[in-house]
């Protein structure tokens, strides 16, 4: 009996430790990344990153999870870039003219007002400088997952603005944390006037601003058509962003799972991008049905306009772009529009 009870004791003794061996060599523990956001709650790009991050952690078993917090919550996107490069959080959507700009200048070549007329010569150039911007952000710590675009961005007022004349006098909505594009609005004769990035809509009702830029989507969840009646039918410029997350973060995933993580986030790419010209036009018609007017100009202030704005982009040279980033912009877009 003793000899049996001695055997018994072994043999727990030996599944002890297979276990707590098991347990040791087993499976990577989970990871749970953040992802803070100033996109608002029920919007297009907060229920997109809602179903990529479910997607996370129903494609790889719950190896990967991802929390969302938006409507700026955490910050804004400087805040943002700055707490992620101190590995608060590990991924973000950005936009260009935001955090990506913050993380690296050289995104400024894809924010030059006026600079893309349509989506085709928009992508050739995206696509043409990806893979500089890919190393710029690799070697500043952090991992381009995807882009996105959220349509294109017009010009909303409360007077109609129908040249490059009436641009200029009005009294423009710039963001406050890019004191070098509100620098070269000053420069070239606009009237910028810096505010915190959720200050547009409230501004305008007071009128410290009469106009501001902004996509037709995200205008129609402002009620802007409310204060600012008119709308430019003109691409100022596109409303572009991108998912990143930190080297870090991203290093310390399988493969596999960076696979699926990577795939996750075309639905991103579909809802916010692929999507979104007829969600921008109905948005539009939404507004135009609230009191909106479309305004058109003619072909001549069209020309003009182009003119104009093409001669003062070669300031940004060396200043807000990089030489290098500029020049590859500038070159991808000509190639485009000789090809097409």
């Amino acid at each position: 009996e003793d000899s049996i009870m001695s055997l018994m004791k072994r043999i727990g003794l030996i599944s002890v430790v297979v276990l707590a061996l098991g347990a040791a060599a087993g499976a990577v523990p989970d990871v749970v990344w953040k992802l803070p956001t100033v996109a608002r709650k029920e919007s297009i790009w907060e229920k997109a990153l809602s179903d990529m991050t479910a997607a996370w952690q129903r494609d790889t078993a719950g190896r990967v999870k991802g929390t969302v917090f938006p409507g700026g919550k955490l910050g804004t996107e400087s805040a943002i870039v700055r707490a992620m490069r101190t590995n608060q959080y590990e991924t973000s959507l950005f936009m260009v003219t935001g955090g990506l700009a913050q993380i690296d200048e050289g995104f400024n070549a894809l924010a030059i007002p006026f600079f893309f007329k349509d989506d085709a010569e928009m992508v050739a150039v995206r696509d043409a400088l990806t893979p500089d911007l890919e190393k710029r952000l690799n070697a500043k710590g952090f991992h381009l997952l995807a882009w996105t675009a959220g349509g294109w961005v017009r010009l909303f007022s409360k007077e109609p603005l129908k040249t490059i004349a009436d641009i200029k006098k009005a009294k423009l909505w710039t963001n406050d944390a890019d004191t070098k594009m509100t620098q070269w609005y000053k420069t070239n004769g606009f009237n910028p006037v810096p505010l915190d990035a959720n200050a547009a809509a409230s501004q305008l009702k007071i009128g410290m601003i009469n106009a501001t830029p902004s996509p037709a989507y995200l205008a129609l969840l402002l009620g802007m058509q409310n204060d600012a009646k008119y709308m430019l039918d003109v691409n100022l410029g596109p409303f572009l962003g991108a998912l990143v997350v930190t080297t870090k973060a991203w290093n310390a995933v399988s493969p596999e799972d960076q696979a699926k993580i990577t795939a996750a986030a075309m639905t991103v790419v579909k809802k916010t991008s692929v999507d979104m010209p007829a969600n921008d036009a109905k948005a539009v018609a939404e507004m135009n049905a609230r009191g909106l007017t479309v305004v058109q100009m003619a072909p001549k202030d069209m020309d003009d306009l182009y003119a104009t704005v093409g001669k003062l982009t070669a300031s940004m040279r060396n200043d807000m772009v990089p030489a290098e980033m500029f020049d590859k912009a500038m070159a991808a877009r000509d190639a485009y529009r000789k090809k097409k």
